[in-house]
């Protein structure tokens, strides 16, 4: 049973009751990720994220922890290119401790210069992991080449150079303008009284209210044609390949996902079959989506040894063309919507999913998106409907690309680029 209301400061709140478990998951989603951000202030969002885990007027850094783990709690949070969210999952008897927790963080976070100046290097050091990792690299990379120079390419923890600049001042200010009621969304599923719930919130929610209010509002980028790669002392070429996808909130999601899942979604894909299985070429090849506010992407992603990078791509590519051409069988098309109904109830069995799910939905769509409607929509896709997303999307065939690794110099990627990958005259090729 669902429960959708709205306070009158502008929050929304949207409440599933599950009363066959014991358990209740809280998310406090704010949409506001480093897609809001300049490049100045690039990765602010990530390191408010932190900042409102050190410290209120009531909790210490380490009493925050304590309140939910010795409970049997969990408590953690996360910033993505549009949304932050802030999460606790208890027994449905500490909902109350649960809400005020957050509501604590939220609203009486101290922000301490010398907190503020120590989460600097703890940030500093998390980009410089990410460095290390050729997979944080490539993505933060293939944004670029997608996205170009709108803010939804930027990347979500910042660089090393914006998080020595901030101060509290800035921080502060920056969540009185973003971090407010009418950006956000609290979301509660699990074994919940509805009508406590309703109150519960008021009581911690009702006096919320921001200033120089920045209402979300977000972009439309173009799907640009580059290809970029940066050169990294690593055994393995890493690739990112860009296909035009749909954009967050569309019902065409779900018959793009049932196309992901045959191209590249598992290990009865095509991909993992003929270029893994068949031909030994690579450990790593599968495909994923990817989706925002006005657009998104199809990405195929493969790791291997330099050496075998024309071959890869040319199959990539040819495997496109074969699908793209022969589309979905009837049979195969009512396998694959089997399988996609089953990835998803199996993927909504936990409490803390259904949160995610009804937050996030009702963050970026103000509708919820729930199971039984989800069903029905993956039930009503039909051949014409493949048709139509595979037109759009598959068809219209490599866009952008990145690489990151070694042993790989410009020339080749330049002569692998303009065979392999380049599908439109004027795509340009940078070495960074």
């Amino acid at each position: 049973m669902y429960n959708v209301f709205e306070l009158d400061n502008g929050l929304r709140v949207v409440v599933e009751n599950i009363d066959y478990v014991n358990s209740v998951s809280v998310g406090l989603w704010i949409k506001n990720g480093s897609r809001n951000e300049e490049k100045y202030d690039n990765g602010i969002s990530h390191f408010i994220e932190h900042m409102l885990f050190k410290g209120t007027t009531d909790r210490t850094a380490l009493e925050i922890a304590e309140s939910i783990e010795d409970v049997g709690g969990q408590i953690n949070a996360f910033t993505g290119k549009e949304a932050t969210c802030f999460y606790v999952k208890v027994l449905d008897s500490h909902l109350d401790l649960a809400v005020d927790v957050l509501a604590d963080m939220l609203f009486n976070s101290k922000f301490l210069s010398e907190d503020i100046e120590k989460e600097k290097g703890v940030i500093i050091e998390e980009i410089n992991m990410s460095e290390d990792l050729p997979e944080d690299v490539l993505s933060d990379l293939h944004s670029k080449a997608m996205w170009g120079e709108d803010s939804i390419s930027l990347p979500i923890l910042g660089n090393a150079n914006t998080i020595k600049s901030f101060n509290r001042e800035q921080l502060l200010d920056y969540i009185g303008s973003h971090y407010i009621p009418e950006n956000s969304v609290i979301s509660i599923a699990g074994r919940v009284d509805l009508k406590n719930v309703e109150k519960l919130v008021e009581k911690y929610f009702k006096d919320w209210h921001g200033k120089n209010k920045i209402i979300t509002d977000y972009s439309f980028p173009k799907f640009l044609s580059n290809h970029l790669l940066k050169k990294k002392d690593i055994e393995q070429l890493h690739v990112s390949l860009g296909i035009q996808g749909v954009k967050g909130g569309s019902d065409d999601i779900y018959p793009l996902l049932l196309l992901n899942n045959i191209y590249g979604g598992g290990a009865s894909s095509i991909l993992f079959q003929k270029i893994r299985e068949e031909k030994g070429l690579c450990y790593s090849v599968y495909s994923y989506l990817t989706s925002f506010n006005n657009n998104g992407a199809v990405i195929v992603y493969t790791g291997l040894n330099a050496k075998y990078v024309y071959d890869v791509i040319s199959r990539i590519k040819e495997e496109l063309k074969l699908f793209s051409k022969n589309g979905v069988k009837a049979d195969k098309l009512k396998k694959s919507k089997e399988q996609l109904k089953g990835n998803y109830i199996l993927g909504m069995e936990s409490v803390s999913s259904r949160m995610f799910n009804n937050g996030k939905s009702l963050l970026f769509n103000n509708k919820l998106n729930t199971p039984k409607g989800i069903i029905k929509k993956i039930d009503e896709i039909d051949e014409d409907t493949i048709e139509r997303v595979m037109k759009n999307t598959f068809c219209k065939g490599i866009v952008n690309s990145a690489f990151v690794g070694g042993n790989i110099d410009t020339k080749i990627v330049e002569n692998l680029l303009d065979k392999a990958v380049k599908p439109f005259q004027g795509s340009k090729t940078t070495l960074i």
